[in-house]
C-alpha cells in the first residue's frame, strides 16, 4: 500500500483558473506550498470574464483576507454597487435599498478585475494556459496522472477540480452532471450608458434593478467602465432556441419573440430588452443534484461549481472562494494530503448540501412578484446578488 503523501512534498495541481482555483493557489503559495494551475483558455484575456460580482464579508472577503488581498480588493470594488431597486412591470419603484456610506458587506467588483487581481498575486509561471484536461488516470491512492487534450500528461499527488459546471475532474469522483433548472437567462449588454442610454442609466442607478411578473423577469446591473448588463429571465426549456426555430445570432427574431412576451411591460423597461448592443447571449441555468457527495478520495477533490453548482442566488463565487481558502488552509495545516482532503470535505460537503437543498427550487424565485424585504439576509442574497454566476464560471 502506498504511504500517504506528506503535504510538504506533494505535487498539487489545480484545474481551472477561475476565482476559486486562483484563490486556492494564492493561499497555498502564501504558506510556502508549491502549486500549478492548468486552464483551457489560451491566455488570461482570451475571453470576456463576465459581469460583476458581489463578494460577501462572511465568505468571499474572508477568502481574500487569507489571500492577503483584501485591501487591494477594496481599492477596486464599488460599494455603491450595493444599491438595489425593485420595480413592477410598469416601471413603478416598489422598493429601494441604498447602502450606507460605510457599507462594505457585499461591494461589487467586475469578474475580470477580480481575476486579474488574483493572477497578479501569483508567482510567475504558476498558471499554465492552453492546457485543457481530458482525463485523469492512476490509482486512488496516487500518484494520479493528468492527460491533456494536446497529448501531454503530468503526474500529480493531488488534483483540485476548480473547473466549473462541466468539470473534467468531477468524473473521477462522481457520475453527476448538471441539469437545467427550467430557467434561462438571455444576456444583453449596453456600453457608454450615460451618453448612449441615459434613460437606462437613470433607471438602474449605481447598482441593480429587478422587475418580475411571475413568469419572466429582468435583472439589470451596473458594471464598471460605464457598462450595464441586463439578464432577461424566462421559464423556458434549455433548447428553447431550437424549438422556436431560432439561432442566437438571429437578434431580430429573438427580439420579435420577446416583444410578444413582454408586450404588457412598460416601454421604460422594454428598452432593456430591445436596445442591446450586439447579439444576445443564451445562459441556461443549471444545477447539480442536491445533495452532491462522493466517496472520499485522498488524491482528488472539488471546489466551487465543480462540487456544488447551484441556481444563481447569491452563492456561486463566494462559496467557491471560501472552499478554496478552507482547502488551502487544510493543506497548510495537515501532515498529509489525505488528511487535508478529509478535513476540507468534512466541512465543505455538509455546508454545500445544506445550501443546495435550500436553493433547489430557488431559480423560480427570480420570477416572483413578491415584494422583497431588503432587511432580510435571504432576500438580499436571492435578489441583490443574483449575478454571482451570470456571465461566467458555471453558466
Amino acid at each position: 500500500m502506498t504511504s500517504p503523501t506528506p503535504t510538504s512534498h506533494a505535487t498539487i495541481s489545480v484545474i481551472g483558473a477561475g476565482p476559486g482555483g486562483l484563490t486556492c493557489a494564492r493561499i497555498l503559495q502564501r504558506h510556502g506550498i508549491a502549486v500549478s494551475v492548468y486552464d483551457r483558455d489560451p491566455g488570461p484575456h482570451a475571453r470576456n470574464q463576465g459581469g460583476t460580482l458581489d463578494l460577501h464579508a462572511d465568505n468571499g472577503q474572508l477568502a481574500l483576507r487569507e489571500a492577503g488581498l483584501l485591501d487591494e480588493f477594496f481599492a477596486l470594488a464599488r460599494p455603491e454597487g450595493q444599491e438595489m431597486r425593485l420595480l413592477d412591470p410598469d416601471a413603478t419603484l416598489l422598493s429601494h435599498q441604498l447602502p450606507a456610506p460605510d457599507e462594505l458587506f457585499k461591494p461589487e467588483i467586475d469578474r475580470g478585475q477580480l481575476r486579474d487581481l488574483l493572477l497578479g498575486s501569483l508567482l510567475p509561471g504558476t498558471v499554465h494556459w492552453g492546457r485543457a484536461l481530458d482525463s485523469i488516470s492512476g490509482p486512488a491512492a496516487g500518484p494520479r496522472r493528468l492527460h491533456f487534450t494536446d497529448g501531454t500528461s503530468i503526474g500529480t499527488d493531488l488534483v483540485i477540480g476548480a473547473d466549473g459546471a462541466f468539470s473534467r475532474v468531477r468524473p473521477a469522483l462522481s457520475p453527476a452532471t448538471p441539469a437545467h433548472t427550467g430557467i434561462s437567462f438571455l444576456e444583453a449588454r449596453f456600453s457608454d450608458v450615460e451618453d448612449r442610454h441615459p434613460e437606462l442609466a437613470e433607471l438602474v442607478g449605481a447598482g441593480s434593478a429587478h422587475a418580475a411578473d411571475g413568469e419572466r423577469a429582468l435583472f439589470a446591473q451596473r458594471n464598471s467602465g460605464n457598462h450595464i448588463r441586463v439578464y432577461i429571465i424566462r421559464r423556458v426549456p434549455a433548447d428553447w432556441l431550437r424549438t422556436e426555430g431560432l439561432a442566437i445570432e438571429d437578434t431580430d427574431g429573438i427580439r420579435a419573440l420577446l416583444r410578444d412576451e413582454f408586450a404588457h411591460w412598460s416601454p421604460r423597461l422594454q428598452q432593456m430588452i430591445f436596445n442591446n448592443e450586439g447579439t444576445y447571449i443564451d445562459r441556461p441555468i443549471l444545477a447539480l443534484p442536491a445533495p452532491h457527495t462522493w466517496t472520499p478520495d485522498p488524491t482528488v477533490t472539488l471546489l466551487g461549481d465543480a462540487a456544488h453548482l447551484m441556481p444563481p442566488l447569491g452563492v456561486g463565487v463566494n462559496l467557491a472562494m471560501l472552499d478554496a481558502a478552507e482547502l488551502a488552509l487544510a493543506l497548510a495545516n495537515s501532515a498529509t494530503v489525505a488528511d487535508a482532503v478529509r478535513s476540507y470535505e468534512t466541512t465543505m460537503l455538509p455546508r454545500s448540501t445544506e445550501t443546495a437543498k435550500a436553493l433547489a427550487n430557488g431559480a423560480a424565485h427570480l420570477l416572483s412578484t413578491a415584494l422583497a424585504d431588503f432587511d432580510s439576509d435571504s432576500d438580499k442574497n436571492s435578489i441583490g446578488a443574483s449575478s454571482n454566476r451570470v456571465g461566467g464560471e458555471g453558466v
